[in-house]
């Protein structure tokens, strides 16, 4: 199982997340392309970086939503989301070949991703806009139940999917991700190892209810927001390293 990272998202003098440091240990790169995190200088550095440690590269685009980090649902039209998916994968692969890399997938960020993940309209606006888009692009989206229906609507559109599951986050019975605002959404360091080995043996989660949960994942997002989440990120690649 692959490993991806939300990186590229400081802004100006305020810094997010240990890219650098992330970097060398991950295989995918989701880069923030301005619209909640990430500036020009910051998204040519993270850039060079995937480079340096040939890590493959995504757009990570969300909603115009700088202040609030990307993670408030903004009511848009259709194709005002196309646009606004469209402009932010161009500044991605516009530096991308500046760089002398090749962008190859979208993974949406934060309240867009869930609103894709809990409203299939928005999930076909971003098949859509993706299918659109003049580049070949995978689409990268939440591993679920629905997974074989979610590439059959991809299908219809020319769209590969990357379905990828999340070592840190909570699952709900319905195959979901539990809101920040909820208690328990983000795991500690002993429940994510344990999500971390019980998706490597089994390919499941153990859900808010209880559940057992099979996800169809190829990929698993980490964090790198500090020093203890680098050390995780190790320990996660040694799990998955062990089971393969």
């Amino acid at each position: 199982m692959l490993l991806n990272c939300d990186l590229g998202e400081s802004f100006g003098v305020w810094e997010m997340g240990l890219d650098s440091e992330v970097m060398p240990h991950i295989d995918m790169a989701n880069i923030a392309c301005g619209f909640h995190g990430g500036d020009p200088s910051v998204l040519a550095n993270t850039l060079e970086l995937a480079k340096l440690h040939n890590v493959t590269i995504g757009a990570h685009p969300s909603y115009p939503d700088l202040q609030g980090f990307g993670r408030r649902s903004l009511n848009m039209s259709r194709q005002e989301l196309i646009h606004c998916v469209h402009y932010q994968i161009a500044a991605v692969e516009g530096m991308a070949k500046v760089a002398g890399v090749t962008l190859s997938y979208v993974k949406p960020h934060g309240a867009l991703y869930n609103d894709m993940m809990r409203d299939e309209h928005v999930l076909l606006t971003l098949i859509e806009a993706i299918s659109l888009y003049p580049s070949n692009l995978k689409l990268m989206i939440l591993a679920t139940a629905q997974a074989e229906h979610h590439k059959s609507l991809a299908k219809q559109f020319g769209v590969t999917l990357i379905m990828e599951a999340f070592a840190d986050r909570l699952y709900t019975d319905e195959g979901l991700l539990t809101p920040r605002s909820e208690a328990g959404a983000v795991h500690n360091e002993e429940k994510l190892i344990e999500q971390v080995q019980h998706l490597a043996r089994h390919c499941a989660v153990i859900t808010a209810g209880g559940k057992t949960l099979q996800l169809p994942a190829q990929t698993l997002c980490v964090h790198g927001d500090n020093q203890a989440a680098i050390a995780q990120i190790k320990q996660i690649r040694a799990i998955l390293t062990d089971e393969s």
